[in-house]
């Protein structure tokens, strides 16, 4: 009887094993269909903020070198600059819903070749064909080489995918992989700010590095807010379960702190040296934390990893060769150290500005607000006396120091 069946059973088991091959490709073309969305849509939102950032420090250049009076949010390239990086920052946040963090995050390197090929168009200078080849030969291997790394990004990127329903968002924010991942993460961040509040380590490795980890929640939980608005939007309510809350409110507080210890070191380092070391470690962080809460790279084989790995280290290459050719800022400071005056107290950290005298008078330096300060303080005024020769073998000073009351 056994055996007597046995045949049928194959025979109706068949059109299923059948039909589950079917729907497979099906479901991988969609698949990297959305990838493909996501990836544009991430290229198209960083191509437009590039170019507004650049219209509107435009607009700031164009009122320091005229005397137009107005401010610069009356300007209508200002304005214009605004408004694209309103699109801009809206098409990226859209990209999240598409395609896997991993896969969106390396994307920012072509906000960098963008403003890398706009200033090359928009230079002042005259130049001639040899200089300008000399000149930005690294620039033009670093647009290169990211372009190479973009593509292979884009092509053996992660192809996973699943509706951001509270149900899912829920179960990866309490599985063990990442809540391990999420105290190495605290950890981390605890001890580096530590270094970096109390022991003055402003180093430009740690300040990237609570920036890196900031961004790595603020990415997870990006596509988890654009993830449930998208699917509330095809017709499955999301917006009423708490976890959404929960994951705007995380977004909107790592994203502040991250630009609070972006602002202070664009005020230590050159904007070149934030973008290259800042890419890599955001990227290298948020990659790593996509890769634990939605499981990114589960199921792909190794080619398509190391591939990837790749195409990011080739990223990171052409982004660091695009920075290292920006000339760096030469800083001026016109101001007196008072470090060098022997029995003075150091002003600069209480905010003083201490300013050479540009007077005929021998002086140590001028306060900007002397009446408000003690009179130890107001600086002492030598005049110079002429040497009087007496006797000889007999010495007299070089100077001598003339006494004078407050009110003279």
């Amino acid at each position: 009887m056994e055996g007597g069946n046995s045949p049928n059973l194959q025979l109706q088991q068949l059109p299923l094993a059948t039909a589950a091959v079917s729907v497979q490709p099906h479901m991988d073309s969609f698949s990297y269909k959305e990838n493909l969305i996501g990836a544009l849509l991430a290229i198209f939102g960083h191509l437009v903020s590039s170019i507004a950032l650049n219209l509107q420090k435009y607009s700031h250049i164009r009122l320091a070198g005229s005397k137009d009076p107005r401010a610069y949010f009356k300007t209508k390239t200002w304005w214009c600059g605004f408004l694209l990086l309103l699109l801009g920052e809206l098409a990226v946040f859209s990209s999240y819903a598409f395609a896997p963090v991993s896969l969106i995050v390396p994307l920012g390197a072509v906000s960098v070749i963008a403003s890398a090929i706009i200033g090359i168009i928009f230079i002042k200078e005259k130049w001639k064909p040899k200089e300008f080849l000399r000149r930005y030969v690294l620039s033009f291997l670093g647009c290169g080489l990211a372009v190479v790394g973009t593509y292979l990004l884009v092509t053996f990127g992660p192809n996973s995918h699943e509706k951001m329903t509270a149900e899912n968002i829920t179960r990866h924010l309490v599985s063990w992989p990442f809540l391990l991942y999420v105290l190495v993460e605290i950890i981390v961040f605890c001890l580096l700010l530590y270094f970096y509040k109390e022991k003055n380590a402003n180093y430009i490795v740690v300040i990237l590095l609570l920036v890196a980890l900031l961004g790595s929640m603020t990415v997870v939980t990006v596509k988890a807010v654009a993830g449930m608005i998208v699917v509330s939007i095809q017709g499955t309510l999301q917006l009423d379960s708490p976890i959404f809350y929960i994951m705007l409110v995380c977004m909107i507080a790592t994203a502040i702190y991250q630009a609070t210890f972006l602002a202070q070191a664009s005020q230590l380092y050159d904007s070149a040296q934030i973008a290259s070391v800042g890419y890599i470690l955001s990227t290298a962080a948020a990659i790593s934390a996509g890769a634990t809460f939605y499981l990114d790279f589960t199921g792909q084989d190794v080619l398509h990893i190391c591939m990837f790995a790749l195409g990011c280290l080739i990223a990171f290459l052409g982004v660091f060769l695009i920075t290292r050719n920006r000339k760096k800022p030469v800083p001026f400071e016109p101001y007196i150290s008072m470090d060098a005056m022997p029995g003075m107290q150091n002003m600069h950290d209480k905010g003083i500005a201490v300013q050479p005298d540009l007077k005929a008078s021998f002086s140590y330096g001028a306060l900007e607000n002397n009446d408000n300060m003690p009179e130890i303080y107001t600086p002492a005024t030598l005049p110079i006396v002429q040497e009087q020769h007496g006797p000889k073998g007999v010495s007299a000073p070089p100077y001598r120091v003339l006494e004078h009351s407050k009110k003279d």
